[in-house]
């Protein structure tokens, strides 16, 4: 009798675990590679906005160096991490800059509100959403904001938690460019 309550406990205590994560990432799209793989690249929905167009983009860029910037609307220091990538942008025209936010789209949040942040915050460049977090597990994101860069192949040369300042990024950037 022990034995079947204690299977119970486990097999229940699964499902709500499994639930919770289905409730924070969505139910996977059958055929989904992409997201089974957890690797690199990642494609991802991109919006309308200063520096971006609708569609999708592979993150990291094919082909060339990239920073990628994860980023939430409601951080504050996603702000200051703008600032310090639109501070060193112009200076790298052969790098890919890419922002991401895993924010979910819909009723509380829309493309229009997001659009809006990013004019408001001055960027000019790829904003992309992943919902699913994808992007942030692939990077092994622990923290907002979140930059990473890549070499042109691909392959993650630097990560920083927290805000990286301009010359942070310069640092790493020249050793790939």
């Amino acid at each position: 009798m022990n034995r079947r309550r204690v299977l119970a406990a486990l097999a229940g205590s699964g499902l709500t675990g499994a639930s919770v994560w289905v409730a924070r990432n969505g139910v996977p799209s059958p055929g989904d590679e992409d997201a089974a793989s957890g690797g690199l690249p990642r494609t991802v929905e991109t919006l309308d906005a200063p520096g971006s167009t609708a569609g999708t983009a592979q993150v990291p860029s094919p082909d060339a160096p990239t920073v990628v910037d994860l980023f939430a609307t409601w951080c504050a220091r996603c702000d200051e991490q703008l600032a310090s990538m639109r501070a060193v942008r112009g200076d790298y025209p052969d790098v890919s800059f890419v922002s991401v936010t895993n924010e979910r789209v819909g009723d509380t949040l829309t493309r229009g509100d997001l659009a809006d942040w990013w004019t408001a915050n001055g960027g000019e460049w790829t904003l992309g959403v992943d919902p699913g977090s994808g992007v942030l597990a692939a990077f092994g994101a622990n923290a907002l904001p979140f930059v990473a860069i890549t070499d042109a192949d691909g392959e993650i040369v630097a990560t920083h938690s927290g805000v990286a300042s301009a010359a942070t990024l310069r640092e790493r950037l020249d050793t790939v460019t």
